[in-house]
């Protein structure tokens, strides 16, 4: 083997009579590299893109949540204590849904609110880690006092609210008369403002109190629309989900019977499968210059055939065999995806780092869910990049290789 390893570095390292080869050789190795490199940086902020959405996503959005068929759950507490007792759930809560008009003095639009308990969703939901503690306060409602309200931070810039700002939350179906539902206004106070970095959240997502969610909507006392849980391993969260469901109807057959639980990955199937196939198909396409690079490699190999027949000749003559002549030209093949392969790496490497590091590419926050170009690396990802890369140039060792074991002697010095 070291008899093959030298003498294919002595024919890339030889300038003689084959300058031109030689430039053809490192063009290729550059198209190894750009390939390479432009690979790590593209998977690598396919992942963070990735990371930074589902992070984002379950921030707002519980791991998992318990709902009726009926649209409605009664006795939240009975069912977030026993909940809380299946392994792998780390917190769980009560919450109420619903869509509403919010009106302040600079205008109105349409609300997404969420009715919460205070003294729980902290653990459950992470928007709410960095608010205020008087903010929650404000949430519980007290007889006479106007409740709070918690709004996103792009929603109180368009309206300029500030703590202690007054609006009115409009309810299409919250008094009940004898001519049907009419729409409830109740007046709110905000008490604080949450960003998640989402544009979609922080202007269109609101949080209340529980007790103040029923007076507006009309719901009974003990009534919900479900309970969202936080579980301890996000990617386990569908067989958790699973176990605590069956735990609730072992635990009350009768009024259990209607509940359901959906996890996060379900939730959001379409978008982690088109996050998917996007970085595959980013995979794909980056790949072919790598490809494109490994032609280059077969002219190299089959100008060096036709320039070293005479060597490959006299190599044969003196003993070598077959089988290691295409190992030489293999050697060559590999030798310059190697170096390539390399030198991209320590391209695609450095730029990941200093994206990371330094964060110089902003994005426009009203169209990305994130302010700067996220970037993560798996080594997974980074095995299936360096083993790629090598096996496309060895496939493109192998027609080389194969014409230069299949000289024949007496024709390879017939005329030297």
């Amino acid at each position: 083997m070291r008899f093959v390893l030298f003498v294919a570095a002595r024919y890339l390292l030889s300038a003689r009579k084959q300058t031109f080869i030689s430039l053809i050789s490192i063009i290729s190795m550059l198209g190894v590299a750009l390939g390479v490199g432009a690979l790590i940086v593209a998977i690598g902020i396919m992942n963070g893109f990735t990371q930074e959405l589902r992070d984002k996503i379950l921030g707002v959005n519980a791991h998992g949540i318990i709902t009726s068929l009926h649209g409605a759950v009664f006795n939240p507490e009975i069912l977030v204590k026993q909940s809380e007792s299946v392994p792998g759930v780390a917190a769980a809560t009560p919450f109420i849904y619903s869509e509403v008009m919010i009106s302040t003095p600079a205008g109105a639009k349409g609300l997404v609110l969420r009715g919460i308990d205070p003294a729980s969703a902290k653990n459950v939901l992470g928007v709410l880690a960095d608010v205020d503690d008087e903010a929650f306060q404000g949430l519980n409602t007290q007889s006479g006092s106007v409740p709070g309200i918690i709004v996103g931070e792009e929603l109180a810039k368009k309206f300029s609210l500030r703590p202690g700002s007054r609006v009115n939350m409009l309810s299409s179906s919250g008094e009940k008369t004898a001519s049907g539902f009419q729409p409830a206004i109740r007046p709110f106070k905000v008490t604080g403002t949450f960003r998640t970095g989402m544009f979609e959240f922080d202007s269109s997502l609101g949080f209340i109190g529980l007790d103040a969610a029923r007076d507006l909507l009309g719901l009974p006392d003990n009534m919900v629309s479900g309970l969202e849980l936080m579980v301890d391993d996000v990617y386990t969260a569908d067989t958790t989900m699973e176990a605590v469901i069956d735990h609730l109807h072992r635990f009350d057959p009768q009024t259990t019977q209607s509940l359901y639980a959906r996890n996060w990955m379900e939730m959001n199937v379409n978008l982690f499968a088109a996050l998917k196939l996007e970085k595959i198909a980013m995979f794909v396409v980056l790949a072919l210059i790598v490809l494109v690079a490994s032609f280059s490699i077969v002219t190299t190999l089959i100008m060096l055939v036709m320039e070293k027949t005479r060597d490959i000749a006299i190599l044969m003559s003196m003993g070598a065999t077959r089988r290691h002549i295409r190992q030489i030209f293999m050697a060559q093949g590999m030798i310059i995806g190697a170096v390539g392969t390399t030198l991209g790496f320590a391209i695609g490497l450095t730029l990941s780092f200093l994206l990371k590091r330094y964060q110089f590419i902003d994005l426009p926050e009203q169209v990305y869910p994130m302010d700067t170009v996220p970037m993560l690396l798996y080594v997974p990802d980074l095995v299936i990049i360096a083993a790629g890369a090598m096996l496309i140039c060895f496939l493109a060792t192998i027609y080389p290789a194969w014409k230069a074991s299949g000289l024949e002697l007496a024709e390879a010095l017939r005329y030297e």
